[in-house]
């Protein structure tokens, strides 16, 4: 199938929301975009989405491959108490998936995108050099926040209090029933919907944001055991926390004998794209319970030195070591 680069990026700009207006001045048909914004912060992050790193065309939808790309690249605008606005897409494909399948990513995409709020300002596409090459997709996206804000991972002291948000190890469950192949996907849907089509906790982050709660937050991306200690690294402090107190995934009984243990996809499992943050012991108080439809729950307290360690129920505590992913470790 021959297919000619204006009609490519024709097809994405109808598919997905990309119209110019509000800070978008000009978008897709020109040389490049501009920007007009406010007296506003801009906080921007770029992400890459490849085939065998990130997904795999023959497990992975291309509908969950457009949604999932736009969204854990948002994660990291949302992780800074910001609202995302706009976006960038680069796209490199093989000349076989530029038919159904890139319609299909693009209509997950658009999903995110509108649940986001997301407007598409342009990128850029290319052929994949070899026949049945890879499918890699880059991601740059641009939100805003109020002037003056400032959140990121440094700003933790000692005696802060620590706090996640959701359930741990939701989409790390998902992955490894996907992994271990011959799993019933009707079957087990809603455990496999947590990694094909993450949520964010975005109306809180800007709420933590605006009343200056957190201070130092970032999205466990990672694992919470990997993203705990990048937090404490940042700030040249220790943490604590307390196993029972970790907001687990409830794996199902007929699934335990398979040697899923929900502590320890709470603390390795990436790809959850909850928050990770502090907040000074004077202002605890006002973190909720529940906001809207996500849980927040407290599971330690920041402390002197370094390293991060987990109490059992027993009180027994021990040195938690990261184990979440890594694109350069042994797999």
């Amino acid at each position: 199938m021959r297919i000619f680069e204006d009609e490519l990026i024709e097809r994405i700009r109808r598919r997905i929301p990309s119209s110019a207006g509000g800070v978008l001045h000009l978008g897709i048909g020109h040389d490049a975009a501009v920007i007009r914004p406010e007296r506003r912060d801009w906080v921007v992050t770029c992400d890459q989405f490849l085939e065998g790193v990130h997904f795999l065309a023959d497990k992975h939808s291309p509908e969950s491959v457009g949604y999932k790309s736009l969204v854990r690249a948002t994660s990291d605008v949302v992780a800074m108490a910001a609202q995302p606005r706009l976006f960038l897409l680069s796209l490199v494909l093989p000349a076989e998936r530029t038919g159904a399948w890139l319609n299909r990513m693009l209509f997950g995409m658009a999903r995110a995108s509108r649940l986001l709020n997301l407007r598409l300002a342009g990128g850029d596409t290319t052929r994949s050099p070899e026949k049945n090459g890879r499918i890699g997709l880059n991601l740059m996206v641009l939100g805003e926040t109020v002037r003056g804000v400032r959140m990121g991972r440094a700003g933790a002291k000692p005696g802060d209090e620590i706090y996640v948000t959701g359930a741990l190890g939701r989409a790390q469950l998902g992955l490894e029933l996907l992994s271990r192949g011959g799993t019933d996907q009707q079957k087990y849907r809603k455990l496999l919907a947590p990694h094909y089509y993450p949520t964010l906790p975005l109306d809180f982050a800007l709420w933590l944001g605006r009343n200056r709660l957190a201070s130092a937050m970032m999205d466990i991306s990672d694992g919470l055991s990997t993203d705990l200690a990048r937090l404490c690294k940042s700030n040249g402090v220790g943490a604590r926390i307390y196993a029972d107190q970790i907001p687990a995934v409830v794996v199902p009984g007929s699934l335990r004998s398979r040697a899923f243990d929900p502590l320890t996809l709470a603390l390795h499992g990436g790809e959850d794209y909850g928050l990770l943050f502090t907040v000074a012991r004077r202002k605890a108080s006002r973190i909720p319970r529940v906001f809207s439809r996500t849980r927040i729950s407290h599971i330690g307290e920041i402390v002197r030195g370094s390293g991060v360690s987990i109490v059992t129920a027993s009180g027994d505590s021990s040195p938690l070591t990261p184990g979440g992913w890594d694109p350069f470790g042994k797999r």
